[in-house]
C-alpha cells in the first residue's frame, strides 16, 4: 500500500495515505490530494487526501454512531485497547520515527524521543480509564442523598499542530478514548502520515470502527474543514493546540454551540538564570529545551534572562555548546539540529534577526538562513545566539519558532520577574537558582501554567499540561484533570422515604 518512500520501513503496510472514516480508508469527496514536503530537502515525498467540509458530516455521523456503543463499553476493556495500542506503537517505533522525521525535519533521535515521551500518555490513560469516579454525600437538607456520576461527553475533535504530531495525538486521544469518547483528528497539512499510522495501529489494537477517525487536508482547506468540524451539532468537544490567534477563532466558533474547549496556545516562555545558579546545569537544560526541533516548541525558552554577574560567562558556555551542534537532514547519522518545518518560519526568523541588529543586538553566532546555499536544499537556519537583547525587539514580543536564542541581562529578582511576566502569554516559565527562599517566591510569582524549577523539562503524562492568560485554558495529561476534559458530571438527588 505504501508509495515509493524515500526511506525503508520494517512494515510498509503501516504507511497509510488515505483518510479514515468510520473504519474505512477512503479518498476525500473531492478526489483531490495535496503534496507533503520533506523539510530536509524541500521536495515532495508523498501525497494525502485533501478533505473539505464536504467530508465532515460522514465522519462526524460515523463517530457519533460509534460513540453510542463505545460509551457503554466497560472501562477495563477501553484500558486493554489502550494498552494494546501502546504495545503496537512501541513495536513499530522505528518506522513511526522515520515518518515523523520526514514530515517535520527533526533529527531521528528526536523523533524517537518524541515517541518515548508520547507513549507515556497511552500507558497513563489506560490506567485512568478505570479510575473515573463519582461521589455520594449527605446534604444539609434532611432525608436526601446527592450523587454525581461522570459520563463521556460525546464526539471530540482534535485540531493539532505539526511540531509534535505523535505526542499531541496520544495526549489528546489517550484521554478521550479512556473517557469513552470517540475522536476525529484533523492533522496539520505538514504531518498527516504519522497520525494516519497511529489510526491504523488503533484499528489493529481492537478499537471499534469509527472510534478514531482522521481527516487530512491541505493548508488552503484547513480553515474551512476545521470550522465545519467545530460547528457540527454532533461534535461536543474540541481540543486545539496552536497559535493564540487561531485559538481565539476556535473559541468564538465553538461558543455558538456552547461546545466544551481545551485550548493549548502560544508561548513566550522566559528562562531565568540567577547568579547563584549551577551554570553548567542551566546551560545543559537550555540547550535541550531551546534547540530541540530547531526551536519549534510552544514551551521552548523564547526569552533568556541572565543576571548581570554571570551574563558573560553563561553566554560563553552557551556559545561553546552551540558550536558542537551538527546541522543536516534529520535522517542523517549524528545530526543534532534539523531544518525548520515550513519556509514561513525562515521568513520570521530572518525578520527577528534583522530587527535585533537594527536595535543594537549583537549576533554572537549564526544569524543566517542556509536554505538555498550550497548543500542546504531544505529549510535550514543557523543556530543563532544574540546578546544585548532589548524588550522592544520583535524577538521579545513574538513566539520565535526557530533556532534563535536571545539573551537579556537583568540586575534584581524583582526586575527579572517583572520582565518575565510582561507578556500576554502564560504557558511555561523556567528558572535556575540554588536559593530555596527564591525558589518558593518564583513558583508563586511567575505567571505561567507550568514552572520549571532548575529544569527545562517539566512535561510528563503525570503532570497537568496547560497555560494561563492568552496561552489558553483547560489541562492535558495529569491525574483526573485531563480525562475530566472529556466528561460531563451528572447530579442525582434522592429523597428518602419517611420509613428509612
Amino acid at each position: 500500500m505504501a508509495p515509493n518512500l524515500p526511506f525503508k520501513m520494517n512494515d510498509s503496510e503501516m504507511f497509510r495515505d488515505k483518510a479514515l472514516v468510520g473504519g474505512e480508508w477512503i479518498e476525500s469527496q473531492s478526489g483531490k490530494r495535496f503534496d507533503v514536503y520533506d523539510p530536509g530537502n524541500g521536495k515532495v515525498w508523498a501525497t494525502a487526501p485533501d478533505c473539505t467540509p464536504d467530508d465532515t458530516d460522514a465522519a462526524v455521523t460515523a463517530a457519533h454512531k460509534a460513540f453510542e456503543s463505545f460509551k457503554k463499553t466497560n472501562p477495563r476493556q477501553r484500558a486493554k485497547w489502550l494498552l494494546e495500542w501502546d504495545r503496537l506503537i512501541r513495536e513499530n517505533r522505528d518506522d513511526l520515527a522515520h515518518i515523523v522525521t520526514y514530515e517535520t525535519g527533526k533529527p531521528l533521535a528526536e523523533s524517537q524521543g518524541e515517541l518515548d515521551y508520547a507513549l507515556g500518555f497511552t500507558w497513563w490513560f489506560a490506567g485512568e480509564a478505570e479510575r473515573v469516579q463519582g461521589t455520594i454525600q449527605v446534604p444539609a437538607a434532611p432525608g436526601r442523598r446527592v450523587f454525581t456520576v461522570k459520563q463521556p461527553i460525546g464526539v471530540a475533535v482534535a485540531l493539532v499542530p505539526w511540531n509534535f504530531p505523535i505526542a499531541m495525538i496520544l495526549r489528546k486521544a489517550g484521554a478521550a478514548l479512556a473517557a469513552g469518547c470517540t475522536m476525529i483528528v484533523k492533522p496539520s497539512p505538514e504531518t498527516p502520515f504519522s497520525v494516519l499510522t497511529l489510526a491504523y495501529l488503533a484499528e489493529k489494537a481492537g478499537f471499534p470502527k469509527g472510534v478514531f477517525s482522521v481527516l487530512p487536508t491541505s493548508l488552503d482547506n484547513t480553515p474551512a474543514l476545521s470550522e465545519s468540524l467545530c460547528r457540527h451539532p454532533l461534535v461536543k468537544k474540541v481540543t486545539f493546540t496552536g497559535s493564540t490567534r487561531v485559538g481565539k477563532l476556535v473559541a468564538k466558533i465553538c461558543s455558538d454551540g456552547l461546545k466544551k474547549c481545551t485550548l493549548e496556545l502560544g508561548g513566550n516562555c522566559p528562562f531565568l538564570v540567577f547568579d547563584d545558579a549551577d551554570l553548567e546545569q542551566a546551560a545543559t537544560q537550555l540547550m535541550a529545551l531551546k534547540w530541540r526541533h530547531a526551536g519549534q516548541a510552544c514551551i521552548t525558552a523564547n526569552r533568556v534572562y541572565v543576571q548581570k554577574g554571570v551574563y558573560d560567562k553563561f553566554t560563553q558556555i552557551l556559545a561553546e555548546k552551540t558550536k558542537a551542534l551538527k546541522i543536516g537532514h534529520g535522517a542523517e547519522q549524528g545530526v543534532t539540529l534539523g531544518p525548520v518545518t515550513t519556509p514561513r518560519s525562515l521568513d520570521k526568523a530572518k525578520s527577528q534577526v534583522d530587527d535585533a541588529k537594527k536595535q543594537g543586538g549583537q549576533v554572537v553566532m549564526g544569524g543566517n538562513q542556509l536554505h538555498g546555499t550550497k548543500g542546504y536544499d531544505g529549510y535550514f537556519f543557523e543556530p543563532t545566539l544574540i546578546t544585548g537583547a532589548k524588550h522592544d525587539m520583535l524577538i521579545a514580543k513574538e513566539e520565535t519558532f526557530a533556532p534563535i536564542m536571545a539573551l537579556f541581562e537583568f540586575d534584581t529578582e524583582d526586575e527579572a520577574v517583572s520582565r518575565a511576566n510582561d507578556t500576554s502569554m502564560g504557558l511555561a516559565s523556567y528558572f535556575f537558582t540554588k536559593n530555596v527562599d527564591r525558589t518558593w517566591r518564583l513558583l508563586e510569582n511567575l505567571e505561567a501554567g507550568m514552572i520549571g524549577m532548575n529544569t527545562g523539562n517539566s512535561s510528563a503524562a503525570e503532570s497537568p499540561f496547560g497555560g494561563i492568560k492568552e496561552s489558553g485554558y483547560g489541562k492535558e495529561s495529569g491525574k483526573d484533570v485531563a480525562i475530566n476534559e472529556y466528561m460531563i458530571t451528572k447530579t442525582g438527588t434522592l429523597t428518602l422515604s419517611d420509613h428509612y
